[in-house]
């Protein structure tokens, strides 16, 4: 069956992935950017680019871009060199808002990209964006886990640009730190999309020596 899919944070590097994945097997993709010069980027992977600047829309510009899709998926952030109040204002609020939209709009699943750490309280003297960082993730995965939503939230460990293994370790919290290629973290959502055994479960994802697809097929029943 072919989806209808809407990714937040469009243009980032594991939503470029998840797009040319999801548009090669015929899925119809549409990512929201906030930056008219990002578009190109978009469209090279078969996705359709709609501008939509998440910290300026409202709940009904939003769910006019999400009428008719089958999932949504949060991958926006507020990005290197970014300060703490955007981390709230992108990775808190720009996720409420999203999600806001995608009860307004009837779309069932919903996919969340957080981050391991996400809520736990900050060590002492840790850097003060970091901490924003994390307590925004922590929060919008709050607010998710209270909605009407097939939702999963996803949190990666640290991310690499090497190439993908197709092979990761994917569980329920709290697993030992460790790092992920964004190419692994594209294909976990991708095998994610296709299944409802994920459904309400907060999952961590690092590299590993389960295959991607063994890895989801033995996710317990939700």
């Amino acid at each position: 069956m072919i989806m209808r899919v809407v990714i937040a944070g469009g243009h980032g590097q594991i939503a470029l992935r998840l797009e040319r994945l999801l548009a090669t097997r015929g899925d119809s993709v549409l990512g929201l950017i906030r930056n008219p010069d990002h578009a190109g980027d978009v469209e090279a992977t078969g996705a359709e680019a709609i501008l939509c600047d998440l910290e300026r829309a409202d709940t009904d510009e939003v769910a006019a871009h999400l009428a008719g899709a089958d999932a949504v998926v949060f991958a926006a952030g507020a990005g290197p060199g970014s300060g703490a109040a955007r981390k709230d204002t992108v990775d808190r609020g720009a996720s409420v808002l999203l999600a806001d939209a995608a009860e307004r709009a009837g779309v069932p699943r919903y996919l969340q990209v957080s981050s391991m750490g996400a809520g736990a309280p900050s060590r002492p003297g840790t850097d003060e964006v970091w901490a924003a960082y994390v307590r925004a993730k922590g929060q919008a995965e709050d607010d998710l886990r209270g909605r009407h939503l097939d939702w999963t939230i996803v949190r990666p460990g640290q991310l690499t640009d090497f190439p993908g293994t197709g092979r990761v370790t994917l569980a329920s919290p709290t697993l030992p730190r460790g790092a992920v290629t964004r190419d692994d973290v594209a294909a976990v959502l991708l095998a994610l999309l296709d299944t409802t055994a994920a459904r309400h479960r907060t999952l961590e994802l690092v590299g590993g020596a389960t295959s991607i697809a063994d890895a989801v097929r033995a996710l317990p029943a939700s």
